[in-house]
């Protein structure tokens, strides 16, 4: 009886010591922390690292179950990382407005009480990340492209006042700049691989609340779906977005969107909402065609778009689809092409169907321009177009609106 009960005593200790050993062991695997990204002493070097994907393809898929494995997992790992380089933004703006005046058109009155023109300072806030060690910093134009002070507070407590080096109101990117040294900065990652239920992150500043305490608000949720387009009546040009149900709100356009790697794959940027807060559909820009744009931004300030391509176009209904042939609705015709245009130069016709460009689906007039919109001076549309019931290509090359 004495020997039975020593043997379970033994069983018990150990097991005991077993699952301490073994729970030591994940605790500490699921808590080590990221390996930290150095600084580079090259400005331009600095500046090029927030474009390199660290990681390798397989580590990019490696993540696996550990969102699972105790408190501290990728999710936590990816928000101690990527928080310090996210910053509350703070701007000035001045608007004009127009007050009506309360006599209507009657011409008497109007010529002593016309519309009157104002002009008023309005404050708004947004979110942004630090992009490079030397202090560049990404956010939304309608965040701070109008802006006359900018004010950028990191999770330091430390505010700094920002230039605008350059911003884009088709992309709704701006890029700023304060002056500093050996920043926190993020890694942007590549969008090109999101995957559709995949862990995201979005940090940022909702309702300004960063200023409370100096830190980014965390929300969690999947990739709802990519490659949408969201309507905008702004200018704006919003295709190929990352669609997430991590919450956004007001104020956190600008933000960072996360794997779970801690990379950005996008910048929060639109929400969906019946009442100013979030109901599960956010949208962020693409981070690869934000590079693109920040690269041109950093050089020269602006994206080139003033050129012209002298085609009026208009949408294919069913009446015209019937009448050139065609076996289903699709594509916009050609009502008239300007002479001496470089649609004309570029073979164009009244009576052209045009169904793709880029390689991308033309379904009505809105999607063709929203293409058209996003090049760039100089750059050359891959048409591909109808005409005689006979599919062709055609290169039409964006040149220079004249002047």
């Amino acid at each position: 009886m004495i020997a039975r009960v020593a043997g379970l005593l033994l069983l018990v200790l150990a097991t005991s010591v077993g699952g301490g050993v073994i729970g030591y062991s994940l605790g500490k695997s699921a808590g080590a922390d990221p390996d930290p990204v150095r600084p580079l002493t090259s400005p331009d070097a600095a500046f090029d690292q927030a474009f390199t994907v660290a990681s390798t393809p397989e580590g990019r898929d490696s993540v696996g179950g550990s969102l699972g494995t105790g408190r501290r997992n990728a999710i936590t790992r990816a928000v101690a990382a990527a928080s310090p380089a996210v910053v509350g933004i703070n701007v000035v703006e001045l608007r004009q407005y127009r007050q009506v005046s309360p006599w209507g058109n009657d011409p008497f009155f109007r010529q002593f009480f016309g519309d009157r023109t104002y002009t008023q300072q309005v404050q708004g806030l947004g979110s942004g990340f630090i992009i490079s060690p030397d202090g560049y910093i990404l956010t939304n134009d309608h965040v701070a492209g109008n802006a006359k002070e900018i004010t950028v507070t990191l999770t330091s407590g430390k505010q700094y006042t920002a230039k605008l080096i350059g911003t884009d109101l088709i992309s709704d990117i701006a890029l700023l700049k304060i002056e500093g040294k050996d920043l926190p900065y993020v890694r942007l990652g590549t969008s090109d691989d999101v995957i559709i239920g995949e862990w995201v992150i979005a940090l940022g500043n909702p309702f300004g609340l960063f200023d409370i305490n100096d830190k980014p608000t965390v929300t969690v949720g999947v990739v709802s779906n990519t490659g949408m387009k969201v309507e905008s009546g702004e200018g704006r040009v919003y295709r190929d977005m990352i669609q997430t149900d991590a919450a956004i709100n007001s104020g956190n356009s600008g933000g960072p969107l996360l794997n779970a790697m801690g990379e950005v794959i996008g910048v929060n940027s639109v929400i969906y909402t019946p009442n100013q807060g979030s109901v599960g559909l956010g949208f962020a820009i693409p981070i690869n065609r934000v590079k693109t744009i920040v690269a041109e931004l950093r050089k020269s300030g602006k994206i080139e778009r003033n050129f012209w391509t002298g085609l009026q176009i208009q949408a294919v209904d069913r009446r015209i689809a019937r009448y050139f042939g065609l076996d289903k609705v699709q594509g916009v015709i050609v009502s008239d092409v300007k002479r001496s245009s470089p649609a004309e130069r570029a073979g164009m016709r009244e009576g052209d169907i045009i169904i793709e460009a880029n390689g991308e689906k033309v379904n009505d007039e809105s999607s063709l321009i929203a293409i058209v919109d996003e090049a760039r001076t100089g750059e050359t549309l891959k048409l591909t177009v109808i005409r005689d019931r006979h599919e062709m290509t055609v290169s039409l090359r964006l040149e220079k609106q004249p002047e």
